[in-house]
């Protein structure tokens, strides 16, 4: 009932009071999700009169009775009480009688709700719907939902900066290093990088192998091998060197990292990750003062080639989308430099979608992902709409269900 008073879904038809005022509702108001009216601050003309304060909407009249809300102050604002079932009038505490109508909705609307959102949460709730719908109404939602995930981005950075003093350069560090998790250990090389400041790292510019044992002590991930053998001999200078930075720079190593292992390709462990990190680090971490300067895809990916990485092209994009695109945008936003916003969102044009499962549902449903823009706006799409079964908050799930609540008018 909420969804359909909001979205002006009821029945086509004169609004009437249950005494047979005309009712026009200029304004249904704002949803309050917390205590209180269902509806704020609505504008609505019963008979000759405007009226503007609150709605209180319930299945039954005599809900207003059950919840106490004639004996509570912030129902006093209430101007309209909106039912589905008339079998009582109420009234705000000092007496005074609240208009009330019933609100016809289509009698199988929750069903049409239902059989989209109550399918297993590895389909798409609107896959049989897709086709559907006009390619303007996709592009332009697609659109939003690519802008909206780089904004999440960036303002990620912009706190990080904040967190960090202001220091734009240990901020790109971080959210460099949470790219090198890919989704599965992000917030444990996020952890590390901040427990391990990129400021005390570049002093020992040159040394990988100092700089590499310090990030795998701190990580937790110098393997325990006894002594006497090439491997128990190297782990034994890790811990030393990591003893001794740690010492020198008053360090203190991740607690439970929460590293994760199982099922993972040998290209992708956080041992390698570390070394690709270690390795950027070791020649001066360019990354962090030539990202400002990018104007192309190209020099975007050039930044990610390293002796020690070997990444694939795959990757390297995947850290150009996470770290490139959002770190341009943000400092641009920061600069009021629109330019580089607008590099940022090229670059991100230019580059080919991701290959995910996220990008293959939204594919085998019909929609076709050129490039990582759209790719960004799928996963945003997927990620905070589609699982947590947000389809009254997806563009494409509120037309498609409002489209079948008018053909249900009709019917009827």
């Amino acid at each position: 009932m909420h969804y359909v008073w909001q979205h002006r879904l009821w029945l086509p038809g004169d609004l009437t009071t249950v005494d047979g005022e005309h009712v026009d509702v200029i304004d249904p108001g704002l949803h309050n999700t917390d205590a209180g009216p269902d509806f704020f601050n609505a504008k609505v003309r019963i008979g000759a009169d405007m009226w503007a304060g609150n709605v209180e909407i319930h299945v039954r009249a005599s809900d207003w009775l059950r919840h106490g809300h004639q004996n509570d102050s912030a129902y006093d604002t209430v101007i309209l009480h909106v039912v589905e079932t008339d079998d009582c009038r109420v009234a705000r505490r000092d007496g005074g009688q609240i208009p009330q109508i019933v609100m016809s909705c289509a009698r199988d609307f929750s069903r049409s709700y239902d059989e989209m959102v109550n399918n297993p949460a590895s389909q798409l709730a609107c896959a049989g719907e897709l086709a559907s719908l006009p390619q303007i109404y996709i592009t332009d939602w697609l659109t939003a939902l690519a802008f909206e995930r780089l904004y999440t981005k960036a303002d990620r950075i912009a706190e990080l900066v904040e967190r960090l003093g202001g220091d734009w350069r240990e901020a790109i560090y971080v959210t460099f290093a949470r790219a090198l998790g890919f989704h599965t250990n992000s917030d444990a090389f996020e952890r590390l990088a901040l427990a391990t400041p990129l400021s005390r790292l570049l002093r020992h510019q040159g040394a990988y192998e100092t700089i590499e044992a310090t990030l795998l002590g701190q990580a937790g991930l110098i393997p325990d091998v006894a002594a006497g053998t090439p491997e128990g001999d190297r782990a034994a200078r890790l811990r030393a060197e990591h003893s001794f930075i740690c010492a020198k720079y008053g360090l203190v190593p991740l607690r439970n990292p929460g590293w994760r292992m199982a099922r993972m390709r040998p290209h992708n462990s956080p041992l390698r990750r570390i070394s690709l990190l270690a390795s950027l680090i070791a020649e001066g971490f360019a990354l962090s003062h030539r990202i400002f300067s990018i104007t192309g895809v190209d020099e975007a990916r050039k930044l990610f080639h390293t002796r020690q990485g070997n990444l694939g092209d795959s990757s390297i994009n995947t850290l150009v989308i996470n770290v490139v695109v959002p770190v341009m945008y943000a400092y641009g936003r920061y600069l009021g430099d629109s330019g580089m916003e607008e590099r940022a969102i090229d670059i991100l044009q230019a580059l080919p979608a991701e290959q995910n499962s996220v990008i293959r549902l939204f594919e085998a449903g019909g929609i076709t992902c050129r490039d990582a823009f759209t790719g960004q706006a799928l996963i945003e799409l997927r990620r905070n709409y589609c699982e947590p079964r947000k389809c009254l908050y997806c563009r494409m799930g509120h037309r498609f269900l409002a489209t079948k609540a008018l053909r249900r008018h009709a019917a009827q």
